[in-house]
């Protein structure tokens, strides 16, 4: 059975199924499984007696419908009783994924006093005269919001604050997995962004940084040019600037691994919203050879009319040959390929097209712009977001770190200099002497990770001029904007 997607724990199914007690039973529901595109990941016997047994047989397929067509192809074998089947990712989700935990125990009267009233309210008056206070006193030293409208929610779109929330929670779990952060979502019924940037300035005094997800471009650009304008607390669009710092950090390893230089290299961006923008940025800051940004109006060049301030600067500021076709056009002699964009754009022709030892990122989740399969025929490095292939580049290389040293550091912005120490940091946990086609970024559950983004940026923090971004010569227009720079001039 020929299946275009290909099967990964997120759609995870445990079949519990009931056999004739015969040798070969459970052979013929591996192999039915098999045939039907699946990959079996556990079979467990649940219960038997003298003529039957129970088993629980774990897969991963590749979406919903293969789930049916996989349970269809067991339930049509002889003899076969399928019971129930069990959506893994489902279950993991059942009453959400995060609590709240008391970090002081409440077992006396006399604990009691002293962490609630009558106590209280002396930690109150201390900060009601010094409101710095709060960072050392309460939640705040440790706590980030992580806010979202549910307007650009993974790459499924416009779904709703609620709908949203799972995405939310989840982040929240990242935070304290590999940062030690107390991250809380706070989703909002409302996509007004006048609306947004209030409620949020008005919810911050409880927080020490917040990270705007799932906000959908180019609003996302004014809220957190806003935010950051009027908070003095780090404002951070994990959208925009981790992916490019995980971009950049990917980039750099893979750059060692075919010995190019990022001022000598071409780059094609396809998807030119919050993602793409921040990664083309900082590759521009950077020093990169020539970007060619693409999106629904095509490759942007500067004879385009009507873009948006977000799309005009891009026009402005990249492909120096003004370049006006197709995608598979742009990337005909390129260098580099990141997609951050839509499912097959593109073609393994495509990729042959490039230039020798192409580089190419496909991180369009969970279906990336082009097979990875087909991309490694042709490029020397091939990367994706999924984490059933090699070089998955994941936002969670970045995010837990970089907050964890903005808080230790009590950061009152995020900076270009932080976002550069952080894509450094991570670059280097690989170490040039590991570093392979197959390996350009470390593990997500790699424990060095983290401490050393959260000390890169702790160390950007305290002096900013020693970590400061050194663009080639030629890197393009001195006047760059920082990468959240206000939204009235750039996105």
């Amino acid at each position: 059975m020929a299946i275009t997607r290909l099967p990964s724990a997120g759609f995870s199914i445990t079949i519990r199924i009931a056999v004739p007690a015969d040798a070969s039973s459970i052979g013929r529901l591996t192999t039915a499984v098999g045939e039907a595109g699946a990959i079996v990941t556990a079979l467990d016997v649940v219960d038997s007696d003298p003529t039957s047994v129970i088993v629980d047989l774990t897969c991963d397929t590749a979406d919903a419908s293969h789930a049916d067509q996989v349970v269809d192809a067991l339930t049509a074998l002889d003899g076969v009783d399928v019971r129930k089947v069990s959506d893994r990712t489902f279950l993991l989700h059942l009453g959400g994924k995060i609590e709240v935990s008391p970090k002081v125990a409440l077992r006396t009267r006399d604990e009691l006093s002293r962490a609630y009233t009558p106590g209280v309210a002396r930690v109150c008056m201390a900060i009601a005269e010094n409101p710095a206070d709060a960072r050392r006193l309460t939640i705040k030293r440790n706590t980030v919001a992580v806010v979202s409208d549910g307007s650009a929610v993974l790459g499924l779109g416009n779904l709703g604050p609620a709908a949203s929330l799972p995405v939310m929670e989840g982040k929240a779990a990242l935070f304290k997995r590999f940062g030690g952060v107390d991250a809380w979502p706070v989703v909002l019924d409302t996509q007004d962004t006048d609306e947004i940037v209030q409620i949020v300035k008005a919810i911050a005094p409880a927080y020490g940084g917040i990270n705007l997800e799932d906000i959908a471009a180019p609003r996302c650009f004014e809220i957190e040019a806003r935010l950051r304008e009027a908070l003095d607390i780090p404002v951070f669009h994990d959208d925009q600037h981790g992916t490019a710092i995980c971009v950049l950090a990917a980039l750099t390893n893979a750059l060692r691994v075919v010995g190019k230089q990022l001022s000598d290299v071409r780059v094609v961006v396809s998807g030119a919203g919050a993602a793409g923008t921040a990664i083309m940025k900082l590759l521009l800051r950077q020093g990169v050879g020539d970007i060619i940004a693409y999106d629904r109006q095509g490759a942007l060049h500067r004879d385009l009319t009507g873009l948006n301030p977000a799309w005009q600067w891009l026009a402005e500021n990249t492909n120096k040959d003004n370049y006006s076709g197709d995608l598979p056009g742009a990337v005909r002699g390129a260098d580099v390929f990141i997609g951050v964009s839509a499912p097959n754009l593109l073609t393994g022709d495509d990729i042959a097209t490039m230039a020798k030892d192409s580089i190419v990122f496909a991180l369009a989740n969970p279906d990336p712009e082009v097979d990875p399969r087909e991309a490694r025929k042709h490029a020397a490095v091939v990367a994706t977001g999924r984490s059933d292939q090699p070089n998955q580049i994941n936002n969670v290389l970045a995010f837990p770190g970089v907050f964890r040293g903005m808080l230790d550091a009590h950061a009152e912005e995020f900076t270009e200099e932080m976002a550069l120490a952080a894509a450094r940091a991570i670059a280097d946990v690989v170490g040039e002497e590991k570093i392979n086609p197959t390996v350009i970024v470390p593990s997500v559950f790699d424990s060095r990770v983290a401490p050393a983004v959260a000390a890169a940026v702790r160390a950007a923090a305290q002096n900013p001029a020693a970590t400061a971004p050194r663009p080639a010569a030629d890197s393009g227009p001195a006047d760059l904007p920082e990468i959240a720079a206000n939204a009235s001039a750039t996105p």
